[in-house]
């Protein structure tokens, strides 16, 4: 009677690696709710919005683990032991993660954890702010005539440089993305105003889809300051490309410079 109720109480660990979207609580997909109200533990980043908690079991464990920039956080190291420490101790592990997890999110790092130890795992993919971000102002990532692809490109490398990719982009007409790179904004707008194009429209988004969301609408060779004047900060997005001209607030910036070319 004693060993039923212990084999009861053991649960089979296993591990989920779900999205949870840029911010807004409502942005998680109805898949990613379910799988939270299965939690045993929940492990959960910075830029994950602390309401999307509530979707897990009362006496569920739930833990920061979060990287925020200035903050202390755990290495990833650390976030994959204490992942697999809990699912063999407790059971179902939810790794509620900010955006999507395969988008920058080092998901698949946590996979291959979970693999090697033989732990069933699974992904819920999220909402990424790459994406979703853009559109919530009304700036497609892909426009007709002013843009045929987008990329999406880190701001700085693990060692805290500038990333290739970016030198490689700026030749491009793509819309270019680029996420975690507000702390280098200066130099990453340099690199497009070096190719030619001061001009450029772009945009820096801060908490994207958040009620204290901050926009700055300006050029490459202006946004530095105008990202200033409105003390914007991370976590914050960038967008380079002609398809942030079809911003409501980059319509004054156009009319001047073509009022200026009549000139």
């Amino acid at each position: 009677m004693i060993l039923n109720q212990i084999k009861k109480e053991i649960k089979e660990p296993r591990i989920t690696l779900v999205g949870a979207g840029p911010g807004d609580a409502e942005l998680i997909s109805l898949k990613g709710v379910r799988i939270l109200k299965s939690a045993d533990v929940v492990l959960y980043d910075a830029l994950v919005n602390s309401e999307l908690l509530d979707f897990a079991p009362e006496n569920a464990i739930k833990v920061y683990v979060g990287k925020r920039s200035g903050d202390h956080s755990y290495s990833q190291a650390a976030v994959n032991k204490l992942m697999i420490d809990y699912a063999l101790n407790f059971g179902h592990v939810v790794r509620l993660k900010g955006g999507d997890p395969f988008v920058f999110g080092r998901g698949f790092e946590e996979l291959e954890m979970a693999a090697s130890y033989s732990i069933p795992a699974e992904v819920v993919p999220g909402i990424s702010s790459s994406i979703s971000v853009p559109a919530l102002q009304g700036i497609p990532v892909t426009h007709r005539g002013a843009s045929e692809s987008f990329w999406v490109i880190t701001g700085t490398t693990s060692s805290g440089t500038i990333s290739k990719d970016l030198y490689t982009a700026a030749k491009t007409d793509a819309t270019i993305v680029v996420l975690m790179g507000i702390k280098k904004l200066k130099e990453i707008a340099e690199i497009f105003v070096a190719e030619g194009k001061s001009r450029l429209p772009v945009a820096v988004i801060q908490n994207g889809s958040m009620e204290n969301e901050k926009v700055a609408v300006a050029t490459a060779g202006t946004i530095f300051e105008a990202a200033q004047d409105k003390k914007i900060d991370s976590p914050a997005l960038i967008i380079f490309g002609e398809v942030v001209g079809l911003h409501s607030l980059f319509q004054p910036i156009k009319a001047f410079y073509e009022l200026s070319e009549q000139e």
